[in-house]
């Protein structure tokens, strides 16, 4: 039942050895509740939230590549934290929406053109009978910079981003995809595609937004 979430695959490559690297860390002792709880913290806060500068190339959505980075969207942490989850024996699968984020936005929203985030992603992992929902995206120093609050996970209950924030609402789900044992790339591209088709119509690769997809010709 639980074989395609603990294996490993093309982008959920945790056998790597840069895995090994990451994970020294860890304390060996510690229960699986809270052996979930400090992975998911070392995810959310062991890269800076940035979502200006986006690669939908199957080269570039790989686990042991987002490793390299020291910063990375929702779409790239939830590809890392699934695929720690299961190199430590914890089914994962990888999920997606479409969501609306109401504050601090106005940067995003210049280059997307829209509101809407397409294929926000998040993490589905099963743990004590059943699958949870949790969102490793914006790390501490992020929620501090924009005025919100951060979004933790108890390792019981689903972790999504909230509907309201401090009286105004902050991130509203419009749609789900479901949920994938890898990442959707082709399905990605052509969603975005549809939402964003400017960005595949021009190139974009600045210090201050880049936007690479499967049909870039340049590296």
């Amino acid at each position: 039942m639980f074989e395609e979430y603990l294996c490993e695959t093309e982008f959920l490559d945790f056998n790597h050895p840069m895995f090994d690297h990451f994970l020294t860390d860890l304390d060996p002792s510690s229960s699986k509740k809270e052996l979930l709880l400090s992975l998911y913290y070392k995810v959310r806060d062991g890269f800076i939230y940035d979502p200006y500068h986006l690669d939908l190339r199957p080269q570039a959505l790989k686990a042991s590549v987002i490793l390299t980075h020291k910063r990375a969207w929702c779409v790239e942490k939830s590809i890392l934290l699934a695929a720690i989850f299961r190199k430590l024996g914890f089914p994962s699968r990888l999920g997606y929406a479409i969501v609306t984020n109401h504050i601090g936005t106005e940067k995003l929203t210049h280059y997307l053109q829209r509101e809407e985030i397409v294929f926000h992603g998040y993490v589905e992992v099963y743990f004590e009978g059943r699958w949870i929902k949790c969102t490793p995206a914006f790390d501490r120093r992020i929620c501090r910079l924009s005025g919100v609050t951060q979004l933790d996970w108890d390792g019981e209950h689903d972790s999504l981003f909230q509907e309201f924030e401090g009286g105004k609402r902050f991130m509203e789900y419009i749609h789900f995809y479901g949920h994938f044992p890898d990442v959707p790339v082709e399905l990605m591209n052509e969603e975005m595609k549809k939402y964003y088709p400017h960005l595949f119509g021009s190139d974009y690769d600045s210090p201050e937004f880049s936007f690479k997809h499967l049909w870039t010709k340049s590296n």
